[in-house]
């Protein structure tokens, strides 16, 4: 037997097809291994399949509770809100109570879900939890739909624009005009590029942005912006995808993260399953920040910045 179980050319829409999961496993593919993404067959169907794959995968395999990078398929199926499938693992034994991931279950995930997933439980989400998941979505709709690539930015708690500004030594500009002139005719028109940016009071604390580069998230800028608060910092670097970092009171705690991905036990596992595929909304809900708006990322700023030239990688 392979490595991969045995389970040859299946894509994402092969999980609905019940006919060929049956071939696939009468010509001997394992129903327990399945290496690399998108991890074991019942995993992988329980985010993407139908629910016929998703029962006869779960009447197959040795444990209906395995674990894949921290997750059971109920937590799969749960977190791709696919109820069907979620009700079909518990009917195949599944335990929606399990605790994994931070310690949180499939069945309180389910409830943080606009739709039921599972059946009432005996489980509640905090007053605190309920918040979250309320503000999830007036964060998301406050800052749209934005194209992310190449943009950088460090999102503040507990400070305003001018505390950023002292923080870094930094110098406000004032010919504001001349400068989106420059910028919109050539982004990388002189070696202060990279040292230029935006900054903008939201509720909660600042935002600094820059639209055409990852300055705001270079270490030297945030471990100053995070003295005695937190500091989430993102780069949508567009040739490997959004490389988040947290800092707490001058301090690398996370570093190398993908927000906008999957639950990581280095970031925050309730955020990352509420704001799934929302990377900038997580950047702000992570710090804490309410913006009314998307001008911290589109524009206007409060204010363009240019910070000293210095080394920020150390």
């Amino acid at each position: 037997m392979r490595s991969d179980g045995g389970w040859t050319g299946l894509g994402w829409q092969s999980w609905t097809d019940l006919g060929e999961v049956r071939a696939q496993l009468e010509n001997g593919a394992d129903p327990n291994v399945g290496d690399g993404w998108p991890g074991p067959p019942l995993h992988a169907a329980a985010e993407y399949g139908s629910t016929e794959v998703v029962a006869e995968l779960a009447r197959r395999v040795h444990d209906v509770d395995a674990l894949s990078d921290g997750r059971t398929a109920l937590w799969r199926a749960v977190a791709a809100h696919r109820p069907d499938n979620a009700r079909a693992l518990v009917a195949a034994g599944a335990d929606p109570l399990l605790e994994m991931m931070s310690g949180w279950s499939p069945g309180r995930l389910s409830l943080t879900s606009p739709t039921p997933e599972l059946p009432d439980l005996g489980v509640s989400l905090t007053p605190e939890e309920t918040a979250i998941v309320e503000e999830s979505h007036r964060l998301i709709a406050a800052l749209g739909d934005q194209h992310l690539e190449g943009l950088g930015i460090a999102c503040v708690a507990g400070i305003d624009v001018a505390e950023a500004v002292r923080r870094l030594s930094a110098e406000v500009l004032r010919e504001r005009d001349e400068l989106e002139a420059a910028w919109e005719e050539d982004p990388f028109n002189d070696d202060n590029t990279i040292l230029t940016m935006w900054a903008t009071d939201v509720p909660g604390g600042c935002v600094l942005a820059q639209p055409w580069g990852y300055g705001p998230q270079m270490p030297g800028v945030t471990k100053a912006l995070s003295a005695g608060t937190i500091c989430y910092g993102m780069y949508a670097n567009p040739k490997s995808g959004n490389q988040g970092s947290i800092l707490r009171d001058g301090e690398v705690i996370g570093w190398d993260l993908h927000p906008g991905g999957e639950p990581s036990e280095q970031g925050d596992v309730l955020l990352s399953c509420l704001y799934e595929d929302e990377a900038l909304a997580y950047c702000f809900a992570y710090a804490g920040l309410r913006p009314v708006d998307n001008r911290s990322v589109i524009g206007p700023p409060d204010a363009w910045i240019r910070l000293p030239d210095r080394d920020y990688w150390s």
